[in-house]
């Protein structure tokens, strides 16, 4: 029976008294149902993502970290997923780019299909960019494009001419400096064309693009029954993050789940997970992961505080300004160490001496050091650096891995 929105508690006996373990018991479960627990070696980056979620990618080394963790996949397997088109990076939930699975190419493009609308309306009110004028852009575009040999934004802007308008100062102030972006953004969005990267790998930003023809439907039930499966149990206000939706869309989108509250919070989840987490321990033994900050353990609900042991919320932030702590933090400013969803350690890659640096908050025991060898291997070997984003760079994250050196030995 659906309910509206925010269910009462209608699921089975999830023993609703005060429970000092809840905390970490929730923890070992969101760590369960991302794949974390080392049951799922050699499942394809397709598999992964649709029972998973989909990963934020940024030009970073995210993507490839989360799905080494889970599957043990290495970076030709992911490279070969993407030129097969099994996953691929598409703008979808509030218009920011994921890597998703084919399976979900068309409800992604609808979940991310009003920020490009948004972005043009910006324009038309602060440099005069009118609806009309996109619209002929993106025609000159998609007649200019094959699908399956990539131009790169300068050969765009050279095949349609004239119909590119430069936006000058303005433009420049706000981000734009032509109208060309506006229009591939809109294309994408209506899956009419598709970014190819370059060098084929996820951790970069330069791309071409080819034509496409992908359709693009997907309601906000079916985006909300999708992040429940993923990421229950959830709140309505983590499902709005990462939805992007309004309260009231939210609330609408809930109304045809059959969801049920974990008791004493304000979590929900699907009844028959309900039912599977009633039975749920968490792991006697550790499980580490090596993750980005950017990994679905943490981004899809947003929330960090829900992943960090009340010892570690007092921990400085490598290299932050004197004061700052991890418990008050929004997102991890490092690469984490995941123990049963329980964020153990921060990290990061040395270019220089070609090692992984860590500051941790538990023993280095030997499962620890074989994951921190394992990831370590996996970036140097096949990946060469672990951004966290397109700008990071070895010299910009070097006051981080003082920090954590010195904190290390301190």
């Amino acid at each position: 029976m659906a309910n509206s929105g925010i269910p009462a508690d209608t699921g089975p006996d999830l023993d609703p008294g005060p429970d000092p373990a809840l905390p970490g018991r929730l923890r070992a479960w969101w760590a369960h149902r991302q794949w974390l627990d080392g049951a799922h070696e050699g499942a394809s980056a397709a598999e992964v993502l649709a029972a998973t979620g989909w990963a934020r990618s940024v030009g970073g080394a995210a993507p490839y970290l989360g799905l080494f963790a889970r599957a043990g996949l290495d970076r030709a397997a992911v490279d070969a997923a993407v030129a097969a088109l099994e996953v691929h990076e598409l703008p979808s939930a509030r218009g920011c780019t994921y890597v998703l699975p084919a399976a979900d190419y068309a409800l992604g493009l609808a979940a991310g299909a009003a920020a490009p609308e948004a972005d043009i309306a910006s324009a038309a009110k602060h440099l005069g960019v009118t609806q009309d004028e996109v619209e002929k852009l993106c025609l000159a575009v998609t007649d200019s494009l094959s699908p399956d040999r990539p131009l790169d934004p300068p050969a765009i802007r050279e095949a349609v001419g004239d119909a590119v308008r430069g936006l000058g100062e303005a433009g420049r102030k706000r981000g734009l400096s032509t109208t060309l972006p506006l229009a591939l953004g809109l294309l994408q969005s209506r899956g009419r064309i598709r970014r190819v990267p370059s060098n084929g790998r996820l951790d970069q930003q330069r791309y071409g693009y080819v034509g496409w023809d992908q359709p693009v439907k997907g309601s906000a039930a079916e985006l909300a029954e999708r992040y429940f499966s993923w990421a229950a149990p959830a709140s309505v206000k983590h499902f709005r993050w990462f939805s992007g939706f309004t309260a009231a869309t939210a609330k609408a989108a809930l109304g045809p789940l059959e969801l049920t509250a974990l008791p004493g919070t304000d979590l929900l989840m699907p009844v028959e997970l309900a039912e599977e987490f009633a039975r749920f321990r968490p792991p006697a033994e550790p499980r580490y992961a090596l993750l980005a900050g950017i990994d679905g353990i943490h981004l899809l609900h947003r929330d960090l505080p829900r992943l960090i042991d009340p010892a570690d919320a007092q921990r400085p932030v490598p290299a932050a300004r004197e004061g700052r702590v991890f418990g008050t933090e929004a997102d991890p400013q490092t690469h984490i160490v995941v123990d049963r969803g329980r964020i153990v350690g921060f990290w990061e890659y040395d270019t220089e001496r070609q090692e992984i640096v860590h500051q941790l908050f538990v023993p280095f025991d030997d499962a620890l050091r074989e994951a921190v060898r394992r990831t370590e291997e996996f970036v140097r070997d096949q990946l060469g650096d672990a951004r966290g984003f397109s700008l990071d760079s070895p010299k910009s994250r070097a006051p981080k891995i003082a920090a954590m050196r010195a904190a290390a030995t301190s």
